[in-house]
């Protein structure tokens, strides 16, 4: 996550927090006017919760948390028209997915003009395309209750915001756009039905302009992520290009053992809310983590990748007696990629610091092994491109 992102998300913290206690005060009938039709607010601090209301929103991000990912009960439930998991997302989930967004809108080919976030919520990757230079920009969503806090969001940060309600029931918005944007919504689609999901991908991708992308990103669970790759294959085979994170253009190789799977890390910043919530719920946020694939319309070609080897690091380090280790997913599929400590040298030290989503080139000699590829003294590592930077253009 770049330093522009984190202070740009560092400025959402107070809106959040100031629109959540507007909502938590209508609610409870507060009739006192704090100007433009808002309740009066004054229980807190503007940048941080007191701790009964980090109880409070912990106590939601728990339940929401738990339907979410163990049995799933809440999956495809409107469960945005909940006050209380409605201010858990606003308050814990929000900068999460703005975080995640901002990331991966960092991959794209050109910055968007317009975007378009379908099954939006409150609106965390509408603002994150806002902040990421878009200036049309619509959240769509069937909670009338999330819309209006993106609503509010937008007057609070003084942003220009338009607003649909739409489910996949229901025809599109209209219009074409540069970006269209789907966080966190197709795992929770059609109980699961690839060739269902993988259709209204390619529906969705008819309103895409010639250029643009749609960016979906879905929670990095192993049953998502296979999912999401799963959805992806379709659409290969249909003849759509993968823009980012894929450098392979067949069936993914992370399919054919059932224990793979693919997802993205990110390292960030986290804000101090985020931080408490947390710690309230139990639950981890030190790094960023999720599956997404940048889809181009149908038409359009393959980037070429860079010269070379190139591999993108898809695993964490898997460090080993006297040697270094990671799964690498390239134009040749994926492979493992070894280096043992004695074979160290200036021009391969890199490789002992890669991290997961990273795109490296290797240069020189290296060995063919049954495993996949050994790296030895006389092979180069280059980085062609950081995690969440688009790849240079041959």
């Amino acid at each position: 996550m770049s330093s522009d992102a984190a202070r740009d998300l560092d400025a959402w913290i107070p809106r959040l927090i100031q629109v959540w206690r507007e909502r938590r005060a209508a609610r409870s009938g507060g009739n006192r006017s704090g100007g433009r039709n808002r309740p009066f607010v004054d229980d807190g601090p503007a940048d941080r919760l007191t701790p009964p209301e980090v109880k409070e929103v912990g106590a939601g991000i728990k339940r929401l948390s738990h339907g979410l990912t163990r049995q799933r009960e809440l999956a495809g439930a409107k469960y945005m028209d909940d006050p209380q998991l409605l201010g858990a997302y606003l308050l814990f989930y929000w900068p999460v997915s703005y975080a995640q967004s901002r990331s991966l809108f960092s991959e794209l080919p050109a910055r968007p003009r317009s975007l378009l976030d379908l099954g939006s919520g409150p609106g965390p990757l509408a603002f994150a395309g806002i902040d990421a230079g878009a200036r049309e920009t619509i959240a769509a969503d069937r909670s009338k209750p999330a819309l209006e806090l993106a609503r509010q969001l937008a007057i609070a940060a003084s942003e220009s915001l338009g607003t649909r309600e739409w489910s996949p029931e229901r025809p599109l918005p209209e219009g074409t756009f540069d970006v269209i944007s789907m966080g966190h919504v197709v795992n929770e689609l059609y109980d699961g039905d690839v060739g269902r999901r993988a259709a209204l991908l390619e529906q969705v991708l008819t309103r895409v302009k010639p250029g643009g992308s749609l960016v979906v990103m879905e929670p990095a669970l192993r049953d998502t992520s296979r999912a999401l790759l799963a959805v992806r294959d379709v659409l290969v085979a249909k003849g759509y290009a993968v823009r980012a994170p894929c450098l392979f253009r067949g069936s993914c190789p992370a399919l054919v053992k059932p224990s793979d799977w693919c997802h993205a890390e990110r390292p960030w910043r986290m804000p101090t809310l985020t931080e408490a919530l947390a710690r309230a719920a139990g639950l981890h946020k030190e790094s960023l983590k999720m599956s997404y694939l940048v889809l181009a319309p149908k038409g359009e070609a393959w980037a070429e990748p860079p010269q070379g080897r190139v591999f993108r690091i898809v695993s964490e380090a898997l460090e080993g007696k006297g040697r270094q280790r990671y799964m690498g997913c390239g134009p040749e599929g994926r492979v493992g990629l070894a280096l043992q400590d004695k074979h160290r040298t200036e021009g391969n030290a890199r490789f002992f610091h890669l991290q997961r989503g990273e795109v490296v080139r290797l240069g020189g000699a290296t060995e063919e092994k049954g495993d996949g590829v050994g790296l030895t003294d006389a092979t180069t590592v280059e980085l062609v491109a950081r995690a969440g930077q688009a790849l240079p253009k041959p």
